[in-house]
């Protein structure tokens, strides 16, 4: 009968070693070592665990967890746990200032006017267990509401307060936002009205009436002045009439200005120097002195 080679397998992780020695004793012939995988499975699935268990929540963020459908609280910042399967996360809420772009077009205001307005709505979210709870997207609902309450707005201004007053009609504007997005645990900071464009057709008509407008005011100042100067010049008149010696140096003296400013020479008759008696010495003393 020949020899039979004897083999055996040892698994060298754990007790491994102490079966080794004994199978030596038990004089063995062959002897092949096998490693444990349990170990290695072990590993990767607590690798796999972390993976989906482990969650990041930026500075500016916060998120809450559900677990089994019920809300348990927010999370964040920093790093958090949570169980796979029995968590789960709703969206992260950021919890900055946003600026969402708001815009109205073809809406008629008080005075039947079409217009196109862009306006501008600075927000953030306050509370972020609110907003989560409270509404389905906060996003597409601010967005909604300040559209709708621009459009109101706008029906109740006419073009001209729309255009000139419009700091005051974005303080409205983000009164009536507020209030109605606070119960979401969110907060309208500011309204701004970028922009109001008016038909093609109407800003030409309104240039046009605006030049007119500059034209008919010019003209009543042209006409106050002219008022104003015929007044003086009839109680200059009155004056004159009381004493024509003023009346004779007046001539006279537009005599002298005539003289000096163009440098002619004006021949008057003595006659007629003569015939102004006190006024006409004095001026004629004057011409000579100038001479």
């Amino acid at each position: 009968m020949s020899d039979m080679t004897k083999t055996l397998t040892v698994d060298v992780s754990g007790p491994g070693i102490t079966a080794f020695v004994m199978c030596t004793a038990a004089g063995f012939g062959t002897i092949q070592f096998v490693h444990s995988r349990v170990p290695l499975i072990a590993g990767i699935a607590a690798g796999i665990y972390l993976m989906f268990s482990i969650k990041v929540v930026q500075q500016w963020q916060r998120v809450a967890i559900l677990r089994f459908g019920r809300y348990r609280g927010l999370r964040g910042p920093g790093l958090f746990l949570i169980v796979p399967i029995m968590d789960t996360l709703s969206r992260f809420v950021d919890q900055r200032v946003r600026v969402s772009t708001v815009t109205a077009e073809s809406t008629l205001t008080r005075d039947t006017v079409p217009v196109n307005v862009d306006a501008i709505v600075f927000w953030l979210v306050w509370n972020a267990e609110k907003s989560i709870l409270e509404v389905e997207n906060f996003t597409d609902a601010i967005n909604m509401s300040a559209q709708t309450a621009l459009r109101e707005s706008i029906g109740r201004h006419e073009l001209a307060q729309m255009i000139t007053e419009r700091e005051s009609m974005g303080q409205q504007l983000q009164l009536i936002l507020d209030a109605k997005t606070n119960p979401w645990g969110i907060t309208v900071q500011s309204v701004e009205i970028r922009d109001v464009r008016i038909p093609q057709a109407l800003e030409n008509a309104m240039s046009q009436q605006a030049q007119a407008e500059r034209e008919r005011q010019a003209r009543l100042i042209l006409g106050d002045a002219e008022t104003q100067v015929s007044i003086k010049f009839a109680e200059a008149a009155r004056v004159y009439g009381d004493n024509p010696g003023a009346l004779h140096l007046r001539a006279m003296n537009m005599l002298y200005e005539a003289m000096k400013e163009k440098g002619a020479m004006v021949i008057v008759p003595s006659t007629a120097v003569e015939t102004m008696g006190l006024g006409g010495t004095l001026a004629t003393a004057a011409l000579r002195g100038e001479r």
